[in-house]
């Protein structure tokens, strides 16, 4: 009678939530194991989210570092309730790293040349035609909608985003729905201006 057959154990792939587990223990090799599950998935998500634009020196993979480094950071105060849940934590943390890169760039445009044939940096037509009641009905008006309005109203008519930049910002799921939420906030907006008459 022989006695018992000794295998080795089968290299595990345990459940990213038992990995985290681990991390959370000190395993630096659970963490990087669970990072190395995400990363391509992440890198695949995030490439052509972020518009050559709102880049500057930065590209998609500096952002999605970022991200999970940010992550790490925080791991002891996420709580996941499901298998999966880290790889949506990791998505939403990236996609609000992508808004603050659009915000970013908004607020600091790239240097431009100037040529003979640049912009006058004074009043725009629009600006010249309205006169300082309109102007202050317009932004009293503005101070009365939902932040979400107001975010979908000076997002695209003031500074100009797109309806793609707009649904990353205003977290709408395609640029229709953007397009959408602004009409009906500027609806809302007339209204509340023609209340104020």
């Amino acid at each position: 009678m022989d006695g018992p057959v000794m295998t080795t154990p089968p290299v595990s792939n345990p459940p990213s939530l038992e990995l985290l587990r681990r991390a959370r223990a000190g395993d630096s090799g659970a963490l990087e194991r669970l990072f190395q599950r995400y990363l391509p998935s992440l890198h695949r998500w995030a490439h052509g989210r972020i518009p050559r634009w709102a880049r500057n020196s930065v590209d998609t993979a500096d952002v999605v570092q970022e991200t999970v480094l940010q992550t790490i950071r925080n791991l002891g105060s996420f709580e996941p309730q499901r298998e999966g849940a880290l790889l949506g934590y990791l998505r939403r943390s990236l996609l609000n790293r992508i808004r603050d890169r659009f915000r970013y760039a908004a607020r600091h445009p790239a240097p431009s040349e100037l040529t003979d044939t640049s912009a006058d940096a004074g009043a725009s037509p629009l600006e010249l035609a309205i006169d300082e009641e309109d102007r202050r009905r317009y932004a009293d008006a503005l101070t009365r909608l939902a932040p979400g309005d107001r975010e979908a109203i000076i997002g695209r008519i003031e500074l100009g985003y797109s309806y793609e930049q707009l649904a990353l910002i205003l977290r709408k799921p395609t640029p229709g729905a953007a397009r959408v939420a602004v009409r009906r906030a500027l609806l809302r907006l007339s209204d509340e201006m023609r209340c104020e008459r």
